[in-house]
């Protein structure tokens, strides 16, 4: 290998390391800064949520509705609530969801259950809800509830 491409190579590979070490910090959130997000996302207009992912420990990201016709995806900072990204579209299917006492009910049975963070909550459209995160020690743990139950329906652990 010539001179040229290995002063090439290692700036390169520093690079490569330096992303993929950032992309494998966590993306999940202590499971009491919930309302950071649900405070910030209700101050945007949001009054049903359809998913939640922190994107990293200052992102996160809301889809749901606004109202009765406009859905938004929105990404933003949970220090200020400055939104970062957004999308919105005007839908006929009408609002559904979870509302914030869904979400807060799903969490509390997901730390029962030893989930100490989480990264990702979504609904389906038959009412159960998935929360995916981690346990005290790192384990990821996926649990899912139906909505409006604290009935448990699936649990993995990794």
């Amino acid at each position: 290998m010539n001179a040229m491409k290995k002063m090439l190579l290692i700036p390169t590979s520093a690079l490569l390391f330096a992303a993929a070490a950032g992309s494998a910090q966590a993306d999940s959130l202590p499971m009491d800064r919930i309302d950071d997000v649900l405070t910030h996302a209700s101050e945007y207009g949001f009054s049903h949520y359809e998913e939640i992912s922190i994107k990293s420990r200052g992102r996160a990201e809301v889809e749901g509705w606004l109202d009765d016709e406009w859905y938004a995806d929105i990404e933003f900072s949970l220090d200020n609530g400055e939104t970062l990204q957004e999308k919105r579209e005007r839908l006929i299917t009408g609002a559904w969801g979870m509302s914030e006492d869904d979400i807060r009910q799903a969490l509390e049975v997901a730390a029962q259950e030893g989930m100490a963070e989480f990264e990702d909550l979504d609904i389906d459209k038959s009412g159960i809800i998935d929360i995916e995160g981690r346990d005290e020690s790192g384990r990821e743990l996926e649990i899912s509830v139906r909505q409006g139950s604290s009935e448990v329906t699936q649990i993995d652990r990794d």
